[in-house]
């Protein structure tokens, strides 16, 4: 019975779980607008969006990598949405006007989030750019082009099916937490069954070694910052459907966020350690923070230096765990 009990205690997601309930017993006895129904959709909507993007950067980390770009991917794929839905596309010199359905503008968007992280891929397997440097590059590049795109204004008036997106209902649950859902069943499946999945790991682990068995390394770590770029883009149509607005310097701070809920939920940042559950939990013990340091009508200057010293603490607790494993 010890035996069992110590070995799932040993499990990296247990103890931000059990951090988690402890956070939510706290929060509901300080604040008694915590333990509410409408808070508690209040927060798994806000969560859905910081659980696409860390999907895609637990993938990331766990390959030993990392992506600084997801906000800004984030920020640039909405505008694109936005601005399909919005006005089309056209070209005056050729006399031509295209208009863009909901779902048209939806695959755009879809294919240039996708599409910039091919290109942070490409950077760092083809030209062997250090990760870090070359996701801090795009986070500038993506941000500009927004700025360029929008005209610095935001792209408002997107219409009920961007609204039903972002705001809309079904069986009682929000739509961003159903697609929020699907996507972790999906990748949490991904990375447990497939092939990939197990390389991913292995490259995290011992990327020689992976290397040397015949890994396509530099394919797998693509394909990683693709899906990264892809899943920033869905957090981008989410947060462009729930603000019925694209705005220029919109998924600021998102990159932090996503960090911090890969690492508060065990995902180790040397890589080859983690899981997308312990990654649901990081996020949700992030969502559960920031709603609650609202409402205790915390100022937001301390939120954020609360919100760092969370993560300097898994980070510490990390390196303790793997020096003692």
């Amino acid at each position: 019975m010890k035996t069992n009990i110590r070995k799932w205690t040993s499990k990296p997601v247990v103890k931000p779980l059990l951090a988690l309930i402890l956070m939510v017993v706290a929060m509901s006895f300080l604040s008694e607008n915590f333990a509410t129904s409408d808070n508690f959709f209040n927060v798994l909507r806000q969560v859905s969006v910081n659980l696409c993007i860390s999907v895609g950067m637990t993938m990331v980390i766990l390959t030993g990598g990392i992506d600084l770009s997801v906000g800004s991917v984030l920020a640039l794929s909405g505008a694109v949405a936005a601005g399909l839905v919005r006005g089309g596309i056209s070209l005056p010199g050729a006399d031509l006007f295209i208009g863009a359905t909901f779902w048209g503008a939806c695959l755009a968007a879809l294919a240039v989030g996708a599409g910039l992280g091919a290109f942070n891929g490409l950077m760092i397997t083809r030209f062997k750019v250090p990760p870090f440097v070359a996701t801090l590059g795009m986070l500038t590049i993506a941000r500009g082009l927004t700025m360029l795109y929008t005209g610095g204004f935001p792209i408002t008036g997107l219409g009920s099916s961007f609204e039903f997106l972002g705001t809309g209902w079904l069986a009682g649950i929000p739509m961003p937490v159903w697609l929020a859902f699907l996507i972790i069943l999906a990748f949490a499946f991904y990375m447990k069954k497939s092939k990939t999945g197990r390389y991913i790991y292995a490259i995290g682990g011992n990327e020689r070694a992976s290397l040397l068995s015949g890994i396509r390394v530099d394919r797998v770590k693509l394909w990683v910052y693709t899906l990264a770029g892809l899943l920033s883009a869905v957090a981008g149509l989410l947060v462009t459907a729930r603000l019925d607005s694209a705005q220029p310097n919109g998924g600021s701070g998102y990159e932090l966020d996503s960090i911090a809920a890969v690492v508060i939920g065990g995902t180790s940042l040397s890589g080859g350690r983690g899981s997308i559950w312990g990654t649901v939990v990081g996020a949700l013990i992030i969502g559960v923070l920031n709603n609650g340091l609202v409402l205790l009508n915390v100022s937001p200057f301390w939120q954020q230096v609360v919100k760092g010293l969370v993560i300097l603490g898994a980070v510490v607790m990390d390196k303790y765990s793997t020096k003692t494993n």
